[in-house]
């Protein structure tokens, strides 16, 4: 038994058994993958996949359960790696944070940019991606620290951590008659088309349950992953936009006002997750605290070991 073999394995459940592409991802030839899950099996005695003729169907009832440990065993070694990193190359390595659009955008700039100031030997990359993605991601070795206000909690793989409380804001252009009429009804904005967030996005299911609780069915005249979008559309008079606060910004979006909603939208909460068991390299305990300060190493350390103590949120 050998990691390539486990990783063969691993690689063809997550290309949809499908022989050719998991010998694309592992730069390898199709006999060699073949070659390589038969060798495993017969090591094992028992077949992971079901097949029909050469080709892969699905996971059999044992391969359900190996794949578990292949799982476990690879995110070991991976652990391994990042332990003997750690003390022979403390400034350098890697770190992939996965994250949407809007924490990308308008969040993680500031973080990145003094993050990338003290550890220049770091390579970062993020990877922008649907929140359930995110979670996938991680899940599979493909990220080291996800991002996200929906969906991470569906996962019990994951230790997710409270990030920061935000909420929405009504965009419109300067002038606009809703800018006269006081505080903000959800009968109001029903009176105007709406431009929003995908549904799944950015607190859009928030959005969408206010108006359910008060039986009203908004216009949704156009929605978008990409808050400059909204706000693009908004300029154009296409409707009244509804964004997240932080893609607000007076100085870029000129010609552009907002309106506070806080009373017509439940807050929302941006979360940071990790794969559970992973080994936490000195300088991701660090960008997690840069990126809220009550993530401090020890809260994150306890978190991981299953505190599930919610700590005051930093902003």
């Amino acid at each position: 038994m050998n990691f390539q073999q486990l990783r063969t394995v691993r690689e063809a459940v997550r290309h949809g058994f499908n022989l050719t592409a998991t010998a694309a991802a592992l730069f390898t030839s199709q006999p060699g993958v073949s070659r390589q899950i038969r060798e495993l099996e017969q090591e094992i005695g028992v077949e992971i996949f079901q097949r029909h003729g050469k080709r892969l169907l699905g996971l059999t009832a044992p391969g359900e359960t190996v794949l578990e440990i292949i799982e476990r065993l690879l995110h070991e070694a991976d652990n391994l790696k990042r332990a003997a990193e750690e003390h022979s190359n403390q400034r350098g390595g890697h770190l992939i944070v996965a994250t949407t659009h809007t924490q990308a955008r308008y969040v993680l700039p500031k973080v990145v940019g003094t993050f990338k100031r003290d550890y220049p030997e770091v390579r970062l990359a993020l990877q922008q991606s649907r929140p359930e993605q995110i979670a996938e991601q991680l899940l599979g070795g493909r990220a080291d620290i996800g991002i996200a206000t929906e969906s991470l909690l569906d996962y019990p793989e994951l230790v997710v951590m409270p990030g920061y409380e935000w909420s929405h804001v009504v965009v419109l252009p300067d002038g606009h008659p809703l800018l006269s009429a006081g505080r903000l009804t959800l009968e109001a904005l029903c009176a105007w088309p709406l431009i929003t967030y995908d549904p799944g996005f950015t607190g859009r299911p928030h959005i969408d349950a206010a108006f359910a609780r008060a039986k009203l069915r908004p216009e949704i005249a156009l929605t978008a992953l990409d808050s400059d979008v909204i706000k693009t559309y908004v300029e154009l008079g296409l409707g009244v936009g509804i964004i997240a606060s932080m893609a607000f910004d007076c100085r870029r979006d000129a010609g552009l006002r907002t309106m506070d909603v806080g009373h017509l939208f439940e807050a929302n909460l941006t979360r940071v997750a990790l794969r559970r068991g992973t080994y936490l390299r000195g300088f991701m305990l660090t960008f997690l605290e840069r990126f809220a300060s009550h993530l401090t190493p020890a809260y994150v350390r306890r978190a991981m070991a299953g505190d599930t103590r919610s700590p005051a949120l930093s902003r």
